[in-house]
């Protein structure tokens, strides 16, 4: 890629959509194709300032905020692959929030080798919107209820709720063999490394950080059991370690599943991992109503369920 110089020296004054983001942060957004490591460069030479003082990474911007922007040296940029269409729901939209029902095999964000994700994708088609962030992450293969932001003051107050435990998160799963409890609340503290291999892992560790689920049985087929788990803590792959870990792990799970099994239920129609988040609770963060969304099971895993014949009885409470 060729090296280009941007411009000449500029100004460029904060709106409030961007109150309180890091400057590093807001910078990336605004001076596109250019690396971190360039922003941060100028940002301790002082070449960037705002309100005509000098300001490290961590400054938090404030609408009126008016930020000199140097000469910018960047790389021309590679041609763009083009930008799939999303190909899931939207369950919620006003001038806050849009809240979407994520396939299974679509990841929430590009990188990676994989050119776009949804933010990606609702970025793309919906061009008008001058702000739109993820809420929260879903794993690629999970389907289900996905918060997205359309504005600044929204994501940061959403943030907040998840920090708090103020947002009600429900996910179905189907795991292999027979659950026993009703209810059951697992505390299991989760660490996350990186392998040799460079595969993303967690496992269940006395070091690692606090992680809650709460698992109800909701119906049982012979070899399977269906369970909803509510998350009160969100860690990285939380239900599918806590799962494993109890010895009951999701069906189609590649990463900490029954591999073995997973064969088996590819042969017999499921192809994905049977984890699908399905209600999500949280109050406005406008109007501070709560609001209750909920997304049906994705339609393989339907069908898989009903094939796996009539259930049995949940056990007396």
């Amino acid at each position: 890629m060729n090296t280009l110089i941007k411009g000449s020296v500029s100004t460029r004054e904060v709106e409030e959509e961007s109150r309180d983001q890091r400057i590093d942060n807001y910078l990336h957004k605004v001076l596109k194709g250019v690396p971190k490591s360039h922003i941060y460069r100028i940002l301790r030479s002082g070449e960037i300032r705002v309100n005509s003082r000098r300001v490290d990474a961590t400054y938090r911007i404030q609408p009126g905020d008016r930020i000199r922007l140097p000469p910018i040296r960047t790389a021309q940029p590679s041609p763009k692959a083009p930008v799939a269409a999303f190909t899931g729901s939207i369950l919620f939209e006003d001038d806050y929030l849009l809240v979407v029902d994520k396939p299974s095999g679509v990841a929430v964000h590009g990188g990676s080798g994989i050119s776009s994700g949804v933010i990606e994708q609702m970025r793309h088609a919906r061009t008008g919107l001058r702000f739109l962030e993820l809420v929260h992450r879903l794993d690629r293969d999970t389907s289900g209820i996905l918060m997205l932001a359309k504005k600044r003051s929204a994501l940061t107050n959403l943030h907040e709720q998840l920090r708090e435990g103020k947002v009600v998160k429900h996910y179905s799963a189907l795991v292999l063999g027979d659950w026993k409890d009703e209810k059951r609340n697992v505390r299991l503290p989760l660490h996350k490394f990186v392998s040799a291999e460079g595969e993303r892992r967690v496992v269940v560790d006395e070091e690692g950080m606090d992680a809650h689920t709460i698992f109800r049985l909701v119906r049982k087929s012979p070899g399977y059991s269906l369970l909803d788990a509510e998350l009160k803590t969100g860690r990285t792959h939380q239900i599918r370690v806590h799962l494993a870990h109890l010895g009951f792990p999701i069906a189609g799970d590649d990463k900490y599943g029954d591999f073995d099994a997973n064969k088996r239920l590819a042969k017999t129609g499921l192809k994905r991992m049977f984890l699908h988040a399905a209600r999500l609770e949280f109050r406005h963060p406008f109007s501070e109503e709560w609001v209750r969304v909920e997304a049906a099971l994705a339609p393989e895993l339907q069908r898989f369920l009903d094939g796996l014949g009539k259930p049995r009885a949940r056990p007396a409470a």
